[in-house]
């Protein structure tokens, strides 16, 4: 695997990028499909119901996505789940620097769709985590038992407001067209939803509240009347969901790949951009229309080009093709003897040691359940050590590591100093991602940062607390618990909590937490939503 040139990376398994890989493998090429999220599909997998694609009477998006993924895996295409780093497309061999390592190929499909978009107005950045969301699946559950609005007149805005039905004891979407722009079936469910309330040709003019969203201003734009909603006293609150479109995730290949002025991918009929062997599908493109349906051609249409280009490039580069290897999938799940046997290769890059120290509360089921994690990892690297100690065996242990909360695992240097960095959860689920990156930052400092940046955040001569609430659910999260703890790596003035949400209730009543990844400073300040480096440093910075 690990000086495999692939015939083909494609990086986003959502619909375009899983139909690439299905016409890509039956051509017999070398494919690998990096995939950030758990479970493939991108969008759609959100989508509670699909009959609109031919050949399938109905599904939902979930199964849908699977099944292509089993046809993508039956063909011999390959799948980690890991965080794309970095990107180097200056030679025939392109390279892909991802949390798990650095993969090579002699083509790039990018297919990362799109993020959600805001609307700018007054109270929705006071209220990002505290009552206003974007993603549903996330953060759907906070809102059990309350009234949730659902702004958007669109096919995202339907499906979401039916999924939220699950959880909300009523649905009021507000859309500011005169009707849905989405396919009739759809909105004819919506419209008929006995939890569910539309207002048309209406919006939200403001959000109000002090630590939590208390009251919205909407206006009548046909009647130019404002009318206001209060939550019901033994509520105390409420949800306000957004889902107006997309903005393409295209940051990483900015400066390497042309780009429209919104930020998505310029490609010619046949999804070539302006960098030989590199290509683009599904929503992150220009294009008119963003389905399936036109997604999974855009995959077909770029898999048939790319073969063609591959087999001219390796020719000219006389390259001989290798028999493809036994397909091989890399999941978070805890642990399977594929997943050490990747993951002992991956700490081959460790380059000092690091030690992993839990203290153990006898009466914490998390805690025992860590420890007993944290043991299956020993194995994996003569350069990971683990220090186990029960709860008040060793105070001086506790307070250099601050174990204020259980579960705990702190990390410490080469040296035996505490980094900064501690996980109060379970690594599971999508954040195993940043645990491994964790261990492989604390070592040799493996994802890259600006060199500017470094020395800057160098300079930070105060005590930082940062705790990055997350759930084990959320697809947003690790990237946050990751990026995060790369500043604590340059500087032990800063220390990085990971707290799964879910196992201390304390924290989330007390703070008001209404969605995840959520970054606390100092137990005061927090924002919300997804953050990169240089945005967290910033929120450090502020006075």
């Amino acid at each position: 695997m690990k000086n495999t040139i692939y015939d083909l990376i494609i990086i986003g398994a959502g619909p375009a990028g899983l139909s690439a890989g299905i016409y890509a493998g039956r051509a017999k090429q070398k494919i690998l499909i990096i995939e950030k999220e758990k479970i493939v599909g991108g969008q759609i997998k959100t989508t509670n119901e699909v009959v609109n694609y031919p050949g399938i009477l109905v599904s939902n998006g979930e199964s849908l996505a699977q099944m292509m993924k089993e046809q993508a895996k039956n063909f011999g295409a390959e799948f980690i789940n890991a965080f794309v780093l970095d990107i180097d497309l200056s030679g025939d061999i392109k390279k892909v620097e991802t949390s798990l390592g650095e993969y090579s190929g002699t083509s790039i499909l990018i297919a990362t769709g799109g993020s959600p978009r805001s609307l700018g107005f007054p109270g929705e950045e006071k209220f990002k985590g505290r009552g206003v969301g974007y993603c549903a699946t996330c953060d759907g559950e906070f809102f059990t038992n309350l009234e949730v609005f659902v702004v958007g007149a669109g096919f995202a805005a339907a499906e979401e407001a039916i999924f939220l039905t699950r959880f909300a004891k009523k649905v009021t979407v507000i859309a500011r067209e005169p009707a849905f722009t989405c396919a009739e079936t759809i909105a004819d469910k919506v419209l008929t939803h006995p939890k569910i309330e539309v207002k048309f040709n209406t919006e939200v003019v403001e959000l109000i509240g002090e630590t939590h969203l208390e009251k919205a201003i909407f206006i009548d734009n046909i009647e130019n009347k404002k009318w206001e909603f209060k939550p019901l006293p033994e509520d105390g609150m409420f949800g306000v969901f957004i889902f107006v479109g997309y903005k393409p995730e295209t940051d990483i290949f900015k400066g390497k790949i042309t780009l429209n002025p919104q930020g998505y991918v310029e490609t010619d009929e046949n999804m070539k951009t302006n960098v030989p062997g590199v290509y683009a599908a599904g929503d992150v493109r220009v294009k008119t229309l963003r389905q399936v349906v036109t997604a999974v051609s855009d995959g077909a249409i770029a898999a048939i080009d790319i073969e063609k280009y591959v087999t001219e490039t390796k020719e000219k580069l006389g390259m001989i093709d290798e028999k493809p290897e036994k397909t091989l999938e890399i999941s978070e799940s805890f642990l399977t003897d594929e997943m050490k046997s990747k993951l002992a290769e991956i700490f081959k890059k460790m380059e000092n040691e690091v030690t992993l120290v839990t203290i153990i509360d006898n009466s914490n089921e998390s805690s025992l359940k860590l420890a007993n994690i944290l043991k299956e990892f020993h194995s994996l690297s003569d350069h990971l050590k683990i220090i186990e100690k029960l709860k008040g065996e060793d105070l001086e242990l506790e307070r250099k590591i601050n174990a204020d909360k259980y579960p705990i695992v702190a990390f410490l240097d080469e040296k035996l100093e505490y980094t900064g960095i501690k996980f109060h959860g379970i690594p599971g689920g999508h954040e195993l991602n940043s645990f491994v990156m964790a261990i492989l930052n604390c070592s040799s400092g493996i994802q890259k940062i600006d060199e500017n940046l470094k020395e800057e955040v160098k300079k930070i001569n105060k005590l930082v607390n940062l705790k990055v609430l997350v759930s084990l659910s959320c697809h947003i999260c690790p990237e946050v618990v990751m990026n995060a703890q790369r500043l604590a790596v340059e500087n032990k003035n800063i220390e990085v909590e990971m707290i799964d949400i879910n196992l201390f209730p304390d924290i989330k009543a007390k703070y008001k937490i209404m969605s995840v990844p959520a970054i606390m400073k100092n137990d005061g300040d927090i924002i919300f939503g997804a953050k990169k480096i240089e945005d967290i440093f910033k929120f450090i910075n502020k006075n």
